[in-house]
């Protein structure tokens, strides 16, 4: 007959589970230790600018300007991850966010007070609408390109890189003038010439006439000459 053996105690079956190292554990948690090496590697940028600037750099204000600046590039950022994770590329994020906030200004200072007025509370909203519709409008049209007519994403969204970019430049140059956007009249009247400074004052100063020279500086033999950037052309 065979004779049984105890269970062990709690404190022997402590002592039999093998000890685990720092890395198991880490890697038991899934975290991605390149982040660690990310947070660092900003941590010391950021003490070195802190440092170079004066301790202006990690100051409240300093830093609630530095959020507000990077709020629409982590947006972008935030929607090409999905682009990414499909394998896809986007170059044309930059020139849709500078088309869509060009867009959503002159909706809002040039096109909506002809209509409705420029205190309007619901200016700001029909503003924002405007640049939602128009970012989803062109993302679709880009996305139908790449998806059902199988062109490579980086050739579409570098042709959008381009497009989307002169036609910001274009409604940049077309707005913010006396033309009116609403009524189709975009081309804006010059405003009228001042008549130049020395006709001016010599038709209104000592009764000389607007074609002659005005008197300038008395020269040591007794002459006046008149001044170098008087013109007669145009007077």
């Amino acid at each position: 007959m065979g004779v049984t053996k105890a269970p062990p105690t709690e404190p022997e079956r402590l002592e039999e589970r093998p000890r685990r190292s720092l890395g198991s554990l880490v890697k038991a948690t899934e975290f991605d230790t390149r982040m660690l090496g990310m947070l660092a590697a900003l941590a010391v940028i950021w003490v070195l600018f802190h440092i170079l600037s004066g301790g202006t750099f990690l100051t409240p204000r300093n830093l609630w300007n530095l959020s507000v600046q990077t709020t629409s590039v982590a947006i972008m950022a935030s929607g090409m991850v999905l682009v990414i994770v499909s394998r896809n590329i986007d170059l044309s994020v930059g020139s849709m966010l500078g088309l869509i906030g060009m867009t959503m200004a002159l909706v809002q200072v040039e096109i909506l007070p002809d209509f409705i007025g420029l205190d309007h509370p619901l200016t700001w909203i029909v503003a924002l609408a405007v640049g939602i519709t128009l970012g989803a409008l062109i993302g679709g049209f880009q996305g139908f390109i790449v998806a059902y007519i199988g062109v490579p994403s980086f050739i579409v969204t570098l042709g959008g890189l381009l497009v989307w970019r002169g036609v910001s430049f274009w409604a940049g140059a077309r707005g913010g003038r006396s033309g009116s956007w609403a009524a189709g009249s975009w081309a804006s009247s010059p405003a009228p010439a001042s008549p130049p400074c020395w006709c001016t004052a010599g038709a209104s100063g000592n009764g000389s006439s607007s074609g002659s020279a005005p008197s300038g500086p008395t020269s040591p033999s007794g002459s006046s000459a008149a001044p170098s950037s008087w013109a007669p052309s145009g007077c």
